[in-house]
């Protein structure tokens, strides 16, 4: 196999884990820089027997990229060059592991931008995005990653490669790759689809008295027939913790802060402001303001992109979760996510993307506490089960991986899963692609382990 597999401790304990709390026991790790070599170590494993997994930034919160005992991790972070932009198309080909604000940072000199922008913009690689099908705040009217990939350059599980696309194929296999999290083969190039950056922006932060009354108001903005691109939410905790961190000026006194941007020509977001700004007032909005310059526009981002990293200063470690309920249930499952924390004595903020019901509640703890994981666990799966229950689904960005698999059969049925693990044989008819990942024991031959006993850490 061309380039060295390190085995040393120190690397194999990195490429053991992400951004989830469970850790895996990989056999090695290599760092490929070209589509060959990539090819060359998939050939490697199948060949010697053992799985492999494709590995981004690490970023992921759902144990995705979490290696089984014994595998090789296929770390394409150096894989990490724009190959070429073309800004009349409105596209590009780029590696897997450009990360995903590099890329908008390049093409903003042609106006353009990579839609797609999750909160670990600064650090998740355009490979990851593929992966999970992630979104992000500003994907309420863009649309998550799969609206912004035109083509896939894939390594399949046999290492062979091919090029999908959504015009020269009968069937759509660039969109079943999309959100397939490393089981249907590795990507080593894709083309993204870039947009025009607006020409007018207008981010607004709302202040209200209560979720409740937060949740009724975006509910409104929608019913309104605005689309805003981006419409998120926090509470109170999460707001106070932000605020004391990056000071982005959010309003303290409110129970609960909505961010509002729309954009698009001048006259249309003075008038989308203005209709924004009536339709709160109707739900009892304490507090009202909208960015005068790009620098405060910038800050409130950062305000809304850093707090996870905000919680730090209050608890060493944290479990994000991800479910989606529709939007006029989220007051009420919110209200649930707050008796479920209270239960298992643990402490929870709630910051998510508001206009489309992606739920992101955050349980805070200290794992050096005994039983705490246990709490933990069983708060996690009440908060699927309540999610479920109130007729949404089990996750909008994050993806399934180790965390939410054994959750599956709550959604779908058998048949459902037997059909998903035939789609997985199609690519991987053995298994060897980021193995017992997504699809729960029992739904197929080749995927029969559980969860790793001691796998959470």
């Amino acid at each position: 196999m061309s380039g060295a597999v390190h085995i040393n401790t120190a690397e194999l304990f990195l490429a053991g884990q992400d951004g989830s709390n469970m850790m895996g026991s990989p056999l090695g790790v290599c760092y490929p820089t070209t589509t060959a070599e990539v090819q060359n170590a998939v050939r490697w494993a199948r060949s010697k027997g053992v799985p492999f997994i494709a590995r981004g930034a690490g970023t992921g919160l759902a144990g995705g990229a979490i290696p089984e005992a014994g595998s090789l991790v296929i770390c394409l972070t150096k894989m990490n060059k724009i190959r070429s932009i073309d800004a009349n198309r409105r596209s590009a080909w780029v590696e897997p592991g450009v990360l995903n604000a590099d890329l908008s940072r390049q093409t903003s000199r042609e106006g353009l931008h990579f839609a797609p922008d999750p909160s670990s913009q600064q650090s998740c690689t355009i490979g990851g995005n593929v992966a999970n099908n992630s979104g992000g705040p500003h994907c309420l009217s863009e649309g998550v990653t799969s609206a912004h990939i035109l083509s896939l350059e894939v390594v399949l599980p046999s290492g062979e490669t091919c090029t999908f696309d959504a015009e020269t194929s009968l069937f759509d296999l660039r969109g079943a790759f999309i959100g397939s999290e490393g089981m249907f083969g590795i990507a080593t190039a894709i083309e993204v689809r870039l947009v025009q950056n607006p020409p007018h922006v207008a981010t607004m932060v709302v202040g209200f008295a209560s979720v409740h009354d937060g949740a009724l108001a975006v509910s409104a903005i929608i019913a309104h027939g605005i689309i805003p691109s981006a419409l998120e939410m926090m509470d109170a905790p999460i707001t106070r913790a932000v605020e004391e961190y990056v000071h982005a000026g959010f309003p303290l006194d409110a129970a609960a802060t909505l961010i509002v941007e729309i954009d698009g020509l001048e006259y249309s977001v003075i008038d989308g402001s203005r209709q924004i700004r009536e339709i709160v007032s109707l739900f009892g909005a304490t507090s009202f303001q909208v960015a005068e310059t790009a620098v405060e526009r910038a800050r409130i981002w950062k305000g809304r992109k850093t707090a996870f990293g905000a919680i730090a200063r209050i608890q060493p470690n944290y479990y994000l979760h991800d479910t989606v309920v529709p939007r006029k249930k989220l007051a009420e499952v919110l209200s649930q996510v707050t008796a479920i924390a209270t239960q298992e004595q643990l402490q929870v903020m709630n910051v998510f993307h508001a206009g489309d019901g992606n739920l992101h509640p955050i349980l805070m703890f200290d794992k050096r506490v005994a039983g705490v994981m246990d709490r933990v666990h069983r708060a996690g799966a009440e908060i699927v089960r309540v999610s479920l229950e109130a007729g949404g689904v089990l996750s909008g960005e994050h993806g399934i991986g180790l965390e939410k698999r054994d959750f599956m059969r709550w959604m779908f049925t058998e048949n459902d899963l037997l059909f998903q693990q035939k789609l997985r044989s199609a690519f991987d008819p053995d298994g060897i692609s980021n193995p017992h990942k997504v699809l729960p024991r029992g739904s197929g031959c080749s995927d029969t382990a559980s969860i790793p006993p001691g796998s959470w850490i």
